[in-house]
């Protein structure tokens, strides 16, 4: 989905002009701080990667609310900061994850208060002026200088340094300035003298002084991981995918015979038979329908108007999963489409204290496609999710004041919205329903990593597996998993091949675990569950440095992973260029490279851009940039970058190799494991 920024002349040209690519890119170009703050709060490598995904997404809704008189960097980075402190629920960092030359400095930022941690993050990794971090943590500049004084030493401090400094605290606010070097001659001269004579302030700023340079070190020094902004692109490319997607559903029954509810009436068929075909003539969207039919929840026909505007709350499914909000959007005074954004003008009184905060909300994309939203111009179908409830039952006090506006006619591939603002309030009474969780504890190797099964979650509003992924693993490393399908009791659930999730709670740091979320299937008992592999995303270690020498004459080859690769230009200049490229795609191992290319120069910044192609099963390709084509319809698809290419920002800077790590690779399967379950039994306190 494309929401344009508009003319907001505060946001870069190429953000303006492509949407969330570009947006994608520029966090590409500073991955390196950005990382490095994300590794400051959560000290996790799946943990950052969801926190870029998350960012880059929820500036790409923001884009339209931008305010011209905020930078663009600053408008990120509230987000990036605000994400960093929702997903730093796990406090200690995983030293296997943390290299070691920054390994100490990291470890004693994690505990700092959050506002300190913050100021020293923004200031000495992102490199922004006390006035622009001041303006994003909403304080003041003077303020911002007494965190940086007192973060300094708390860091110090907690790397076991600094207990016994006691300079005098009327010079002490002074330190930050004089090492800034920005003192002006007067206050300079006084602050020396004083200096000269007090051997506990020369003590307390010198040790000041070596945390500050070794904090600098440590930054310079630190680089992100190999290929961690290519799994965060394959993310974001399948998100966009799905907005694409059409779903095949059945056209509704526009017309209820009285007669045929009168027979059946008196037939006596007020069993479940009956309210299957009840709601199979009463009900138009498909989904809910489902619901209804397996009494799981109840219309509630909830309703509220605004300038014309009307909304209606169907139905509300609650269990411990997530609540589902199913609504109905009418423009009652044109043929306008609106929709809700569930992050947008959507809030609920009280939420602390009737939903559970500590699980993530679902996203689901709009169905524009759906035959049931092409049907009236004027009237939008669309469902939200909001958190599980803490008691059985509740009444959600839903207060929306804003709706988007869909821009855009049925033939568009693309839609924008728009927000409009308004008032609807709703109460809305909820009855939980139950799950039933059981364990699974079944270990298997897939490519040769170990991959565990710990949990199958069979919940009304869907049906979930948990697994984890061995980390130790160096050589060769899942990073993904995409299931095909489960069968449990002779019924086939398909799986949501954009549903997985991140489990925050990580008991064992040897594993990580994830979520994937299948259909509900309304069952509420198994003895055992059947799971079919769909493919695998590996990331494969292998080293290899090519020199980049300015005097021969390009294009070069090397041999990398079975393959010959082209490096087409390497220009020095302002700014340098380098591309490499290889176009030959048939029986090729890797589809993209993690590397990193070594210059003279450190803290560069360098821009890049690919092209590539999809090629499927019997290896048709399909170019991205040319007729338009739908993903989820081509048989195993696999992306292969063809040329990547390179502009390093500064004054003629000197490439000397390119580094490379290793690449990525994508394994189909069809592989099915059958797997006992044991139940997991639950009481009012918890699990037992």
């Amino acid at each position: 989905m494309i929401i344009p920024a508009k003319n907001n002349p505060s946001l870069p040209v190429m953000i303006r002009v492509k949407g969330i690519e570009s947006i994608v890119n520029w966090f590409e170009q500073h991955q390196r701080s950005l990382y490095a703050i994300g590794l400051s709060y959560l000290g996790n490598q799946r943990k950052i990667e969801e926190l870029f995904y998350r960012a880059i997404l929820q500036v790409h809704k923001e884009l339209p609310r931008f305010k011209s008189s905020t930078s663009f960097e600053i408008s990120v980075l509230s987000i990036f900061i605000l994400i960093c402190r929702e997903l730093s629920l796990n406090k200690s960092i995983q030293a296997s994850e943390v290299s070691d030359y920054h390994q100490e400095i990291f470890h004693a930022l994690h505990p700092l208060k959050e506002k300190k941690r913050e100021v020293l993050v923004l200031t000495y990794i992102k490199g922004l002026s006390k006035d622009e971090t001041a303006q994003l943590l909403q304080v003041s500049a003077e303020q911002v200088k007494a965190l940086i004084f007192s973060g300094l030493q708390s860091l110090r401090n907690g790397m076991g340094d600094g207990e016994h400094y006691h300079g005098c605290k009327e010079f002490q606010k002074l330190y930050v300035d004089y090492l800034e070097r920005n003192m002006d001659r007067p206050r300079k001269i006084d602050f020396e003298i004083h200096i000269y004579h007090c051997q506990d302030c020369q003590e307390d700023l010198a040790a000041l002084q070596e945390v500050m340079l070794g904090f600098n070190e440590a930054i310079a020094k630190f680089s992100v991981p190999p290929g961690f902004m290519e799994n965060v692109k394959e993310r974001i490319a399948e998100r966009e995918s799905l907005n694409q997607q059409k779903k095949n559903k059945r056209k509704r029954n526009g017309f209820i015979a009285a007669g045929i509810f009168a027979l059946a009436i008196f037939a006596g068929l007020f069993t479940g038979a009956f309210s299957k075909l009840y709601y199979t003539w009463t009900e138009e969207n498909q989904e809910l329908r489902a619901f209804l039919q397996a009494d799981v929840g109840e219309r509630l026909n909830l309703e509220a108007e605004s300038d014309g505007v009307k909304i209606k709350i169907k139905s509300a499914i609650a269990d411990d999963v997530q609540t589902l909000i199913f609504y109905e959007i009418e423009d009652t005074n044109e043929n306008n489409q609106y929709m809700i954004n569930f992050d947008d003008g959507v809030f609920i009184e009280d939420e602390r204290n009737i939903m559970n905060d500590h699980t993530s909300q679902r996203y689901y994309p709009p169905d524009f496609g759906s035959e049931l939203n092409n049907e009236e111009k004027n009237t939008y179908h669309g469902k939200i999710s909001l958190p599980p409830l803490k008691e059985d039952k509740s009444t959600i006090k839903l207060k929306i004041n804003k709706v988007m506006k869909i821009v855009g006619d049925s033939s568009d591939s693309y839609k924008s919205i728009e927000p409009e603002e308004g008032e609807w309030n709703f109460e809305i009474p909820v009855t939980k329903q139950p799950s039933t969780e059981y364990a699974l504890e079944e270990d298997i190797e897939i490519e040769g990593v170990p991959v565990r099964f710990d949990k199958l979650i069979l919940a009304p509003t869907a049906t979930i597996l948990q697994y984890g992924l061995k980390t130790e693993q160096k050589k060769k490393r899942i990073d993904m998993i995409n299931f095909k399908n489960m069968k449990i009791n002779n019924k086939i659930t398909e799986a949501d091949l954009f549903g997985s999730s991140y489990v925050y709670t990580q008991p064992d740091f040897r594993w990580s675990n994830f979520q994937a979320h299948f259909e509900p299937l309304f069952e509420k008992e198994t003895d055992e569950v059947k799971i079919q592999f769909h493919s695998v995303n590996l990331s494969i270690e292998e080293l290899k440095t090519v020199e980049l020498d300015t005097s021969k004459k390009y294009p070069q080859t090397f041999e990398y992973a079975g393959s010959t690769i082209s490096i087409d230009k390497v220009e020095i200049g302002q700014p340098t260029r380098v591309v490499f490229s290889n176009h030959e795609i048939k029986n090729r191992e890797y589809e993209s490279l993690h590397f990193n290319i070594a210059t003279e120069e450190e803290n560069i910044s360098m821009e890049g851009d690919y092209e590539g192609v999809i090629v499927d099963k019997n290896g048709k390709e399909y170019d991205m940039n040319k007729a338009p084509f739908i993903y989820e319809d081509i048989e195993q698809p696999r992306h292969f970058f063809t040329v990547q290419s390179f502009k390093i920002q500064g004054d003629n800077v000197v490439p000397k190799s390119l580094d490379i790590f290793g690449y990525n690779t994508t394994k189909y399967l069809d592989d099915i494991v059958e797997i006992e379950t044991e139940l997991i039994v639950k009481d009012k306190a918890g699990i037992r």
